[in-house]
């Protein structure tokens, strides 16, 4: 195999633009070119650019790979500075993933080589301080450079990573808004699917949202008034406190160490609510962790079961249970082969889903899910919910909800499965039952909410998750 050629930075009017040059050898590194591994911030962008390979290339979900204490070694190696800016790093990147790839394609003459994964990870890393983070240009830059020079695979491209990113630096007042306006940051499928879901102008409403830092929703134990004055918020319709932004971390929080309240969204808040007066009922929470609606239930006066199958999952729902105050059987086990001792007064299953409805707080899911993966899990779901129904006594109410934008994840297989299952009929919620949630009721008189609702005035505190609940009772 002859020399690899390597990129050069070729200057026009305008933007650089760089080209691929085929007649100019790779010169061999020396001891003397290699980058000093402890030059600061360099760790930092080495993890992102690593983590966003696992997130892009591999489908790996972003939460896993940030967690404390299971994420990734090169996360977890980190100070909790660099850890914050990591994420924030990987938020950006795969929030604004459509507007970065294209602004960078623009300052190249031609596509980057097919297998060049690696490059294109350090340039959106580096784009997406540029862009959008409180990051001086100049670092941004010098360390996008290093890093390349420092792995065998892009440094030889290490003048096209200086040439784009400045490039960047010198357009991006005026190229940033307008390549904004162009697209929706969202893969292609998604889009199509949200449009034919909802109609095109609520699927931009949609869009837009997802390009937004999501607001922080508390739900209390009590007097929603004097916690929304001690944490900076203000109280929704619902119920829940919410905050535009954390003035600190979770655990320092005044009310945290007491057990006063738990970050929950708001919509994430309303399914429980729909089991009604559940006061000394027996309640199945299951797929409980982390435990949110099991906190609510067991707050609501009922004696509750929660099931889940991951033991460590089941750990945090302890965790947080502890924390708050408040006691449930924990139950460990499958769905699928789980035989309850008794019948339960009521049932709550919360499904494992494609988390559509979370794609502002969680911007990797649209770049790690796809529409295989959503007819998937509507079938998984299915399976659940005819165990689930099993598991009540007759007259018991059942609510089935999700966290999927997707009809086949929610409208749809509610529908579906009422037509298909015999001795359970629907039980739709009536208008005006749950306070402030008037306007997310279906007129099939299922739950369905989007990050284009509750309008609040400001972007920054409007919008929720997307959910789906449906309310059921056993009749046989």
């Amino acid at each position: 195999m002859g020399p690899q050629p390597e990129w050069t930075e070729i200057r026009a009017e305008g933007p650089v633009v760089v080209s691929f040059a085929t007649d100019k050898p790779s010169r061999p590194r020396g001891k003397t070119d290699r980058p000093d591994e402890n030059v600061p911030g360099l760790p930092a962008r080495k993890a992102a650019a690593k983590l966003l390979a696992a997130v892009v290339d591999a489908g790996t979900p972003l939460d896993g790979l940030t967690d404390h204490e299971h994420g990734h070694p090169q996360y977890r190696a980190l100070d909790p500075r660099d850890r914050s800016l990591v994420r924030a790093i990987l938020v950006t990147a795969l929030r604004h993933r459509v507007t970065i790839g294209r602004l960078i394609e623009r300052r190249l003459e031609r596509p980057l080589p097919a297998n060049a994964h690696a490059l294109g990870h350090i340039l959106h890393v580096a784009a997406a301080q540029v862009l959008f983070l409180d990051v001086p240009d100049s670092a941004a830059v010098d360390l996008a450079v290093t890093h390349a020079k420092s792995d065998p695979r892009t440094t030889r491209f290490s003048g096209l990573v200086n040439g784009v990113l400045r490039a960047l630096v010198r357009v991006k007042e005026r190229a940033l808004p307008a390549e904004l306006a162009k697209n929706d940051d969202a893969p292609d499928w998604f889009s199509r699917r949200l449009a034919d879901a909802y109609g095109e102008d609520k699927a931009r409403a949609i869009l837009a949202a997802h390009r937004l830092e999501a607001p922080i929703d508390f739900t209390v134990k009590s007097d929603p008034d004097e916690w929304a004055e001690r944490l900076g918020g203000i109280v929704l319709r619902t119920g829940s406190v919410r905050v535009e932004r954390l003035t600190a971390p979770v655990t320092e929080l005044p009310g945290f160490a007491e057990g006063e309240w738990w970050i929950q969204d708001a919509a994430a808040a309303l399914p429980a609510r729909l089991l009604g007066d559940i006061a000394g009922l027996e309640v199945a929470d299951l797929c409980a962790a982390p435990g949110g609606k099991t906190a609510q239930l067991v707050l609501a006066g009922a004696r509750v079961t929660a099931v889940d199958i991951s033991k460590s999952r089941l750990r945090r729902l302890a965790a947080n249970l502890e924390r708050l105050r408040l006691s449930a059987d924990i139950v460990e086990a499958d769905l699928a082969t789980f035989t309850p001792p008794r019948l339960f007064d009521a049932v709550l299953l919360d499904a494992p889903c494609s988390s559509t409805g979370t794609v502002r707080r969680h911007p990797d899911v649209p770049w790690t899910k796809s529409l295989q993966d959503i007819g998937k899990l509507a079938g998984v779901q299915r399976r659940l919910l005819a165990r689930a129904v099993q598991f009540v006594k007759p007259g018991g109410r059942i609510v089935f909800s999700n966290c999927s934008l997707d009809p086949a994840e929610g409208e749809e297989l509610h529908a579906a499965f009422l037509a298909e299952s015999h001795g359970i009929s629907d039980d739709p919620i009536r208008p005006g039952e749950i306070a402030g949630a008037e306007g997310f009721v279906t007129p099939a008189g299922a739950l369905r909410t989007t990050p284009a609702d509750m309008n609040l005035g400001t972007s920054a505190l409007s919008g929720m998750d997307g959910f789906f609940a449906a309310r059921m009772r056993r009749t046989g």
